[in-house]
C-alpha cells in the first residue's frame, strides 16, 4: 500500500512489497470487510473452540473483544483493495479470514495510509498492521532508511509472503526502458513510501546525464492515472501489483511491464514489539492454515505461487 522512512525499506536492502510471481487472478471475490461476520466458535460466541483451536493463545483483552484491528491501505491490487461495494478483498483480506477461524477472532480491516500505519500501532489504533509490507532490519529497529537515525523502537514482523519490484510503461510507449538506468532523463510515478519510492530516490542520484523526475503519490491508484494520462514515462510497484495493473487496467491496454523484477524480499505482518504474545499467536494462526491448506487455496486463488512460504518466520528481513 508499500517518503520512505521506518514505513518501507531503502534499495540496497533487498526489499519490496511481493516477490517474483506468475499471472495475477483478476477473479474479484468478496472475502473480508471491516463489517464482515465475526469467526464464532460451535456456540455462536467468539472465543476458543474446536472450530477456533489457537483461541488461547491471544491476549485475553483481543480474546474477550474478538476483534483483531488490522491497519491496512486497502488500494493495492490484488493484495489488498475494495471491490465495487467498498469491501476490502485480496490476498491479505483472504489470509486474515482464515487465521481468524484459527484464533476465534474478526480481523477487521480498517484504511490508512501506508506510511501511517507503523505509527499507528504505536499509537494503539491498530493492533496489526497487514499491507504488503516489507521485512527489514531499518523497521524492526526503527531506523529511518533515508537518513540512518534512530526514530522510534521498531517494530516485529510475522513474515508469510516473498515479494520483488517492477517497471512498467504506457504501452507501446517503452522509450527504451527496461533498467532503473534506463529512467534518468525520464520521470517516474510511485506510490509514496514504497520500495518502488526507495529506489526511485536511490536511482536519482546515480544518475548524470538527464535528471530522474519522480513523482510520489498516496496510493498506487493515483500513481496509475497519471501514468495513463501522460503525466510520466513509467511507473513503479512490487511485481503482483503492476502485473495485475497491466492485465487489468483499460482493459489490459493501457500498460506494458518492461524489464526484470528486483530486490525480492519478505512481507510481514507488523506487530509492535510490547506485544508479543500477539505476535506469536498470529505466527501460531500463519503456521496453522499453512499446514492445513488454506494457505495454498488463497495463494492460487490469486496467481501468486511463486511468493508462497512453508511456514510463518519472525523477523526474517534483511
Amino acid at each position: 500500500m508499500t517518503a520512505s522512512t521506518t514505513q518501507r525499506t531503502t534499495a540496497k536492502s533487498a526489499k519490496s512489497r511481493i516477490a517474483a510471481v506468475g499471472a495475477i487472478a483478476v477473479a474479484g471475490t468478496l472475502l473480508l470487510t471491516g463489517c464482515g461476520d465475526q469467526t464464532k466458535d460451535d456456540s455462536g460466541k467468539a472465543g476458543g473452540s474446536k472450530s477456533a483451536p489457537l483461541a488461547d493463545k491471544l491476549p485475553k483483552e483481543i480474546r474477550d473483544k474478538g476483534v483483531i484491528r488490522v491497519g491496512s491501505d486497502i488500494a493495492y491490487a490484488p493484495v489488498e483493495f475494495k471491490d465495487k461495494s467498498g469491501n476490502a478483498i485480496g490476498i491479505d483480506p483472504d489470509l486474515a479470514k482464515a487465521m481468524g477461524k484459527q484464533l476465534g477472532v474478526k480481523f477487521e480491516f480498517q484504511n490508512g495510509t501506508f506510511d501511517t500505519l507503523v505509527t499507528g500501532l504505536k499509537s494503539n489504533r491498530y493492533d496489526l498492521a497487514m499491507s504488503a509490507m516489507t521485512d527489514t532490519k531499518d523497521r524492526q529497529n526503527g531506523v529511518d532508511s533515508d537518513t540512518g537515525k534512530k526514530v522510534g523502537e521498531g517494530v516485529d514482523f510475522i513474515d508469510y509472503f516473498n515479494a520483488g519490484v517492477s517497471i512498467y510503461t504506457p504501452k507501446g510507449k517503452t522509450q527504451g526502458i527496461k533498467t532503473w538506468d534506463d529512467l534518468c532523463g525520464k520521470k517516474i510515478v510511485v506510490q509514496r513510501g514504497t520500495v518502488s519510492h526507495d529506489l526511485a530516490k536511490s536511482q536519482a542520484k546515480k544518475c548524470k546525464g538527464g535528471k530522474l523526475g519522480i513523482q510520489a503519490f498516496d496510493d498506487d491508484q493515483q500513481a496509475q492515472t497519471r501514468l495513463r494520462s501522460g503525466g510520466a514515462d513509467a511507473g513503479s510497484s512490487d511485481f503482483p501489483v503492476a502485473a495485475y495493473a497491466v492485465k487489468t487496467a483499460g482493459g489490459g491496454k493501457a500498460f506494458q511491464m518492461v524489464g526484470d523484477q528486483v530486490e525480492a524480499a519478505p512481507y510481514g505482518i507488523a506487530v509492535s514489539k510490547d506485544q508479543k504474545q500477539l505476535r506469536e499467536a498470529v505466527k501460531a494462526a500463519m503456521d496453522a492454515i499453512i499446514k492445513n491448506g488454506e494457505y495454498d487455496k488463497v495463494i492460487s486463488k490469486w496467481g501468486v505461487e511463486d511468493g508462497a512460504v512453508k511456514s510463518a518466520v519472525i523477523n526474517g528481513g534483511k
